[in-house]
């Protein structure tokens, strides 16, 4: 993969100690680009970014922050939320009571730690109250906005003592081992998500307190993790319901190459697809607020959390990830770094001697530079794609995430939704991650002509999904629903089977909501002047096949035969904004060979 920036843009070396605070900047205002520290002002972290992201809410904030604060940052900061150093909390010193027993906790009575006993959390109530208590040092330091980082609950937790009184306090019922049955495992999933959820509002409130009592403005985010990997990770995070919280402005999706490389399937072959990955988890995550008035930046890392790569696999994957996020042209703020002093002042393994370490190479030294000050200048009003064809989505739901462990999991290399996202990526079609929860926005379908949904792997969390789905159907829209009925999820106790509802399967009740028969033929079906096609079977297989996207192909020309989409294929996405031009796609035709992509500015 190759990134020029080779006119216009010019990079920013190191700055020398103690310079003077940079200019004030009226578009600094925007905060189109962003990272985060968890140290004091030094040369090494001084990226001349909008925002200084400063770490933590321990006592020492107040004294960090205002570092970052005297050379000319506007001052974010960010903690975690399932994890960090809150053994107050942990061991009774917050209000006297132990909370050891809140650790998340695998089925083997084994706590699950982020290192020694930081333990990831099942939250109790008195842990967002706790969590309240160090974010109030980061309001009276004078902060612009708050981001709560990762909400996150391991899908083989589920079994310590206080995860099980919030099952029997929310379910009103007995506890039961998450790896019992599918109907368990779905119910952990479920209340795992309301957990963090929960925590997180707990804190929203606290700000949205503040803001009334001081009229302040200080705004909430979640830096997270996108969907996808959420679910390849096997880790549940309440994701697409935090937009619908009081007091939440957005997300930074924590898209990277410790994420992106994590290998999938396509023509039977499984291995790393860094940029197609990437491609699609920011897609997903541009998605969460989509329509909804709130906003995202993208995160890109020059390395990643593993420190044995050398300093050429770090190069090459960021700019996968790099170009992928610059394929989105509805998102224009970037998060350009995390922890930049591991970046500027790390040693990691020499190529062929990983024996020894050195620091970052000049030549890359200088393209990060180059490009952070370059990301600063992506809002721009002219935006058009050259590329395969548009207005393709395939739908994706945050239960996903509950389907992932014992008895019955769904497909480990989520296949199925791979199966059906890759083969149209890999011909140059932009395809985006639409999110079933956020179909009930006005207009929010509004882009597409194309949908290929699933309930493999994943179910809708309510009914109130369907009936926008088969309007925009009705309005002309192609739904193409790939499913055998035969996922063991269908069972759980939900919506389609309780109240007064019958349903095999949510896929019968959204056939009544388009007016067709809960089990009508397979094949098309005209629906308004929209259509519907029904494929019976599972997505995860046709990643499996190495002519699987062939035959997803034949099924995407047959029900869209008659209407105004019109196939065409690319062997490269390529997007101008502005003066940008960027670059994705394959050396070799069909996109077979290495991924090949390209930032450059034309003058």
């Amino acid at each position: 993969m190759v990134v020029a920036v080779p006119c216009a843009a010019l990079g920013l070396g190191l700055a020398a100690e103690l310079p003077p605070p940079f200019p004030a900047d009226p578009a600094q205002a925007q905060e189109r680009t962003c990272f985060q520290t968890g140290q004091a002002w030094s040369p090494a972290g001084n990226l001349r970014s909008d925002v200084a992201i400063v770490y933590g809410i321990d006592p020492g904030l107040p004294d960090r922050l205002r570092t970052w604060r005297d050379r000319g940052y506007r001052i974010h900061v960010m903690t975690g939320v399932s994890w960090g150093n809150y053994q107050d909390y942990l061991y009774g010193r917050f209000d006297g009571v132990n909370h050891e027993d809140e650790a998340q906790t695998d089925r083997h009575g084994n706590k699950i730690s982020h290192g020694g006993d930081v333990y990831y959390m099942s939250p109790g109530e008195n842990f967002g109250k706790f969590l309240c208590v160090g974010v109030q040092r980061a309001l009276e330091a004078g902060i612009e906005a708050l981001h709560l980082e990762e909400p996150e609950f391991w899908v083989r937790g589920g079994y310590s003592k206080g995860f099980q009184r919030e099952w029997r306090s929310h379910y009103g019922e007995d506890w039961q081992p998450p790896h019992a049955s599918v109907d368990a495992q779905w119910r952990a999933s479920k209340l795992k998500y309301f957990l963090y959820r929960r925590a997180l509002q707990q804190v929203f409130d606290h700000v949205q307190e503040w803001n009334r009592r001081t009229g302040q403005r200080v705004r909430c985010y979640v830096p997270t993790h996108s969907l996808l990997n959420y679910a390849h990770w096997r880790i549940v995070s309440p994701e697409s319901s935090l937009a619908q919280l009081a007091g939440c402005d957005g997300y930074i999706a924590q898209v990277w190459t410790g994420t992106s490389r994590t290998p999938n399937v396509y023509r039977g072959q499984r291995r790393e697809r860094t940029f197609e990955t990437a491609f699609l988890e920011y897609g997903a995550m541009q998605n969460l607020v989509r329509s909804t008035g709130r906003s995202v930046w993208y995160l890109n890392d020059p390395i990643e959390d593993n420190p044995n790569h050398d300093w050429e696999d770090y190069r090459v994957n960021w700019e996968s990830t790099l170009v992928a996020s610059l394929l989105q042209p509805a998102v224009w703020q970037y998060e350009v770094a995390p922890w930049p002093e591991r970046i500027f002042a790390g040693r990691y393994p020499k190529k062929g001697r990983p024996e020894e370490r050195e620091p970052i190479p000049p030549a890359y030294a200088t393209e990060l530079q180059v490009v952070f000050n370059a990301l600063n200048d992506l809002k721009q009003d002219r935006v058009e794609w050259d590329c395969g064809t548009t207005g393709l989505g395939v739908v994706v739901s945050d239960s996903l995430m509950f389907q992932r462990g014992e008895p019955d999991a769904s497909d480990p290399h989520l296949s199925h939704v791979y199966g059906l996202a890759l083969p149209l990526l890999m011909r140059g079609m932009p395809v985006t991650p639409v999110q079933l929860e956020n179909v009930t926005v006005p207009g929010y379908l509004r882009d597409f002509r194309l949908l290929l949904l699933s309930y493999h792997g994943q179910k809708p969390l309510s009914p109130d999904v369907h009936p926008p789905l088969a309007d925009w159907v009705r309005a002309g829209g192609v739904l193409v629903v790939w499913d055998d009925d035969r996922d063991p999820y269908h069972r759980v106790r939900e919506w389609w089977n309780t109240g007064g509802n019958d349903f095999a399967t949510p896929r019968q009740h959204l056939f009544e909501a388009l007016a067709l028969a809960r089990d009508a033929r397979a094949g098309l079906h005209r629906v308004g002047q929209g259509r519907v096609f029904w494929e019976r079977g599972d997505p995860a297989a046709l990643a499996g096949r190495a002519e699987g996207d062939k035959q997803m192909f034949r099924v995407l020309h047959q029900a869209s035969e008659g209407t105004d989409i019109r196939w065409r294929e690319r062997p490269q996405l390529l997007l101008r904004r502005g003066p940008y031009v960027i670059i994705g796609g394959r050396r070799k035709r069909r996109f077979q060979g290495r991924p090949r992509a390209r930032l450059t500015t034309v003058c």
